[in-house]
């Protein structure tokens, strides 16, 4: 896996802006990560070398959709760490915090971020639409990102509380989104969002292209967003 995340980095041009050990340490995640599969349900991936790709090097090409030194960022949904861990990995000086809903997925990522050395990345157990409501989460950080198969139209209004005005949503999804970021234009705009542009990456060896969707808090987030999320699939915005 070291040596495929090493290489994908040099082609994504990130060979030298990256911590030299991060390969290395990538690498340790993902055996952890295969380690851990084998008894909890993390991640369908489960070659090596497509943990390697698919998730080390996807997460990877966020690296050129804004500049993370120095920010903040919460991984809404975080599942398994991705993309929070890696970038955190990649961009040292990021402070990641890791939501998630299952306490399970929690524990285990915690026990991995003090495995890899890691410092200012916290792995918090809790619901997205819960925790955008708290004073402690709500509009605090720099960048929000998900990973997560969820209607971009629930992602926006599950992850733009997060924001401070200013900040970032970086969604991550296939290049065939185009319909669905047209149906969330309405709820970007309601939940003080603005679309900023849509950047696609080829993930290094790999036939595969992924799209980052950017959308830029231009406002503050209506008080009574995000609803519940009951609410929120039965009636998006």
């Amino acid at each position: 896996m070291e040596a495929l995340i090493r290489t994908g980095l040099a082609q994504l041009g990130q060979a030298g802006r990256v911590p030299e050990d991060a390969p290395a340490l990538l690498a340790r995640y993902g055996a952890l990560l295969l380690e851990k599969n084998r008894v909890m349900n993390l991640t369908a991936i489960t070659q090596p070398q497509d943990v390697a790709t698919l998730h080390m090097l996807d997460c990877a090409t966020l690296l050129d959709c804004a500049r993370f030194e120095g920010k903040t960022l919460i991984d809404v949904g975080t599942g398994a760490g991705f993309p929070g861990l890696p970038l955190k990995v990649l961009a040292p000086s990021l402070e990641v915090t890791l939501l998630d809903s299952l306490s399970k997925r929690v524990d285990w990522l915690s026990q991995t971020i003090g495995a890899l050395g890691l410092e200012g990345i916290r792995a918090v157990h809790g619901r997205a639409e819960e925790a955008g409501r708290d004073p402690a989460f709500r509009e605090r950080f720099d960048f929000a990102a998900a990973r997560a198969v969820a209607d971009l139209r629930l992602l926006c209004e599950l992850c733009l509380p997060f924001l401070k005005v200013g900040g970032r949503f970086l969604a991550m999804k296939g290049t065939d989104c185009g319909d669905e970021v047209d149906k969330a234009l309405p709820a970007i705009q309601v939940l003080g969002g603005r679309l900023e542009g849509r950047i696609d990456r080829l993930i290094p060896h790999t036939g595969v292209t992924h799209r980052v969707i950017l959308v830029e808090k231009i406002s503050p987030t209506p008080e009574k967003y995000p609803r519940r999320w009951a609410k929120m699939q039965k009636a998006p915005l």
